[in-house]
C-alpha cells in the first residue's frame, strides 16, 4: 500500500500537479459579529464544526436565537438612515477596497475554505476569484445606478432612481462559503441597504473573515453583521417584521419554505435551490474538449454544487467520447483535483446511491467507493470520481440530487427523447449541449427549460453582468441574484413625475 501511495506522488510530481498543503488547526469558539467586533451569543448553545479533511473539530460557534437576531437587526436599522443616504460613489469606495482586501490575503481565505469546506486551495480560490466579479461588479453602480431622467410631454419630466430597501438577511450554504456571500454582500450594500448574514453552521470560518475584511475595508459598523446558527435562525430571517428581503442559496426543499415564510409577511424573497443538470452529447461533439468537459463539470468541487451537470445524455453513438472520458477520469487525483465530500452523512448518502444503481443494473465504469486518500488525510471523507452508464431515466440516481462526484450516463437514440428527458426534470437551473452542430446547439438553447445554458460548456456560469439564477423548482421567486437582475432585488424603483408651472415674468423677482 505505501509503495503505491508513492508512485501516486511521484506520478502527481510528474504531472506538475500537486496537492495544496491543508494544515489542522483548531480555532475555539467563533462568535457572532455585530456592530463590528466579535460578540458572545446570548445563547449558550455551542454547534461543533468539523473539518472533512480530518473528521476532526476545528471550531464552535453559537447556536444563536431570535434574541441574537434582534439584537443584529436593531443595530441595523439605527445605521440605515445614515447608510442609505450616503453617496453611492462612497459605499462603492468599499467595494474597491474590499477588492485589494480578498487579492492581498487569497492565500489566507482559499486554505481556510479549504479546511472548512473540504474543497482543495486551488478549487478554493477559484471560488473567491468568481465572487470577486460580483465585489468588481459593485464598483461599477455608481455609474450603472445613476438613474434616468426625460422630458415625457410638454413641461412635464419622470426621474427614475434605485432606492435601498433597508435591512436585508442572506442565507448561504456549505459548498461555496465565501462565494455566495460575495454575491449577495457587495450589490445589496453598495446600493444603500444594510445586511445580514447567516452562513451555513457547518462551514463559517470564511464569513466571519469576510466581516474582518468589510471592517478593514472601510465599511461603518453595524452595516454588516454575522449570526451563526441553524434552523432557528433561517426561520426568524423569514419571519422578522423589520427585514424587508431575503437572499437564500440551500435545497429546493428549504428554498420553498423560506420563501413561502417570506413572502407571506409581504417581503421580498428570492431562494435558489437544487438541480439536476444534464448534458446532452451527439456523436458530432469533439472527442477530447468534450470528455473534459463532461468531466470538469460533474466532478468540479467533488460534484457539490447546484451546477454540476450530474447526468449525461447520450444521443446514439458516443462510445468513443465515453471511452475518452474514462480515460481523463483515471487520471484524476484526489486532493489535487477533487476535495472530500463535507460530512460523513452526506459520504453515505452519496455512497447509498451508489449502491443502489449497482443493484438495478447500472454498468459501473469507475467506481469511487475503492477511491484511496491522500496521505496525511485518511480520514477525510473521500469518494473518486464515480461513473455509471446504462443508466434508466426514472431510476433514483438520474431523478434525484446527489450532490456528489457521480456522473449517471443515459443513452437514447435520437435529440427528441434527449430533450424529453431533459425537460422532464422538475429541476431548471442549467443544461448543456456537446456538438459542432450549430443546428443542434440552437435547437437545444432554445428548447432546454432551464436558465442557464452551456453550449459545449459543462458549466455555464454566467459571468458579471450576466445574472446567475435558474428556474422551475430550481428557483423560487422572480429574478436573479447577481449582475443586473441582483441589482433590481436588492433596490426599489422609485419614479418622480414634475411639472413646474411657469408665471408670466419669472425673472421680474431676483430684480
Amino acid at each position: 500500500m505505501k509503495v503505491l501511495k508513492f508512485f501516486q506522488m511521484l506520478l502527481l510530481m510528474l504531472k506538475g500537479k500537486k496537492m495544496g498543503k491543508i494544515n489542522f488547526k483548531n480555532y475555539g469558539h467563533q462568535k457572532n459579529w455585530i456592530s463590528g467586533s466579535y460578540v458572545d451569543s446570548i445563547s449558550t448553545k455551542k454547534i461543533s464544526v468539523v473539518s472533512p479533511y480530518f473528521d476532526k473539530e476545528i471550531a464552535t460557534v453559537s447556536e444563536s436565537n431570535i434574541n441574537d437576531l434582534n439584537l443584529a437587526v436593531e443595530k441595523s436599522k439605527s445605521i440605515f438612515p445614515y447608510w442609505s443616504k450616503l453617496n453611492i460613489r462612497d459605499r462603492a469606495e468599499v467595494m474597491f477596497q474590499l477588492k485589494s482586501i480578498l487579492e492581498k490575503n487569497m492565500e489566507e481565505l482559499s486554505c481556510l475554505i479549504a479546511l472548512d469546506n473540504g474543497k482543495t486551495v486551488e478549487d478554493a480560490k477559484g471560488s473567491i476569484l468568481r465572487g470577486k466579479e460580483v465585489v468588481e461588479f459593485a464598483t461599477s453602480l455608481p455609474s450603472l445606478l445613476n438613474g434616468d431622467s426625460s422630458q415625457v410631454a410638454d413641461g412635464i419630466t419622470c426621474t427614475l432612481s434605485y432606492e435601498p430597501i433597508g435591512v436585508v438577511a442572506g442565507i448561504t450554504p456549505f459548498n461555496f462559503p465565501a462565494m455566495v456571500p460575495l454575491w449577495m454582500i457587495p450589490i445589496a450594500i453598495t446600493t444603500g441597504n444594510c445586511f445580514i448574514l447567516k452562513p451555513s453552521e457547518q462551514t463559517p470560518l470564511s464569513a466571519l473573515k469576510i466581516a474582518e475584511y468589510l471592517k478593514e475595508a472601510g465599511l461603518p459598523d453595524d452595516v454588516f453583521q454575522v449570526i451563526n446558527g441553524s434552523r432557528d435562525i433561517v426561520e426568524g430571517i423569514s419571519d422578522h417584521q423589520d427585514i424587508e428581503a431575503v437572499a437564500f442559496v440551500g435545497s429546493s426543499k428549504i428554498a420553498k419554505i423560506v420563501y413561502s415564510r417570506s413572502t407571506a409577511l409581504g417581503k421580498r424573497a428570492l431562494c435558489l435551490g437544487g438541480a439536476k443538470n444534464h448534458m446532452i452529447v451527439v456523436p458530432d461533439a469533439d472527442l477530447y474538449s468534450t470528455a473534459k468537459g463532461l468531466l470538469a463539470s460533474s466532478m468540479g468541487s467533488a460534484g457539490q454544487r447546484c451546477m454540476a451537470a450530474s447526468v449525461a445524455v447520450g444521443v446514439a453513438n458516443i462510445d468513443p467520447i465515453i471511452q475518452q472520458l474514462v480515460k481523463e477520469a483515471n487520471e484524476f487525483k484526489l486532493g489535487v483535483d477533487m476535495g472530500t465530500i463535507i460530512s460523513k452523512e452526506a459520504f453515505d448518502r452519496i455512497t447509498k446511491y451508489i449502491d443502489e444503481a449497482e443493484k438495478m443494473g447500472a454498468d459501473i465504469l469507475i467506481d469511487g467507493r475503492n477511491a484511496m486518500p491522500p496521505k496525511d488525510y485518511e480520514n477525510g471523507y473521500w469518494l473518486g470520481v464515480t461513473i455509471l452508464d446504462n443508466v434508466s431515466p426514472d431510476w433514483p440516481c438520474a431523478q434525484e440530487e446527489i450532490f456528489g462526484p457521480v456522473l449517471s450516463i443515459i443513452r437514447t437514440e435520437s435529440l427528441e427523447q434527449a430533450m424529453k428527458i431533459e425537460n422532464d426534470n422538475t429541476y431548471g437551473n442549467a443544461a448543456a449541449v456537446f456538438t459542432t452542430s450549430g443546428e443542434i446547439a440552437k435547437t437545444i438553447s432554445e428548447n432546454a427549460s432551464a436558465g442557464m445554458i452551456g453550449i459545449n460548456i459543462g458549466v455555464p456560469v454566467p459571468r458579471e453582468p450576466y445574472s446567475f439564477g435558474g428556474w422551475n423548482e430550481s428557483k423560487y421567486g422572480h429574478g436573479d441574484i447577481t449582475g443586473k437582475s441582483g441589482v433590481h432585488f436588492w433596490t426599489n424603483l422609485k419614479k418622480v413625475t414634475a411639472r413646474w408651472p411657469e408665471s408670466e415674468e419669472p425673472w421680474k423677482k431676483y430684480f
